[in-house]
């Protein structure tokens, strides 16, 4: 059996920005915009999460 790596995750995130970019393939273009439209998508993943945990 493989031991499973502990990951740091922030508040409001479900895949952390570094732990995504280790399984996507290099980015040519801009980084930081890459970078930010990642982290608001994940955002919306989380809230979307949350909201049916409560309503149900």
């Amino acid at each position: 059996m493989t031991k499973k790596q502990k990951i740091e995750v922030k508040p409001g995130t479900c895949i952390p920005w570094e732990q995504k970019l280790k399984e996507i393939p290099e980015i040519s273009g801009d980084k930081t915009l890459t970078r930010e439209v990642w982290e608001d998508i994940d955002a919306l993943g989380y809230m979307y999460i949350w909201q049916c945990l409560l309503s149900f």
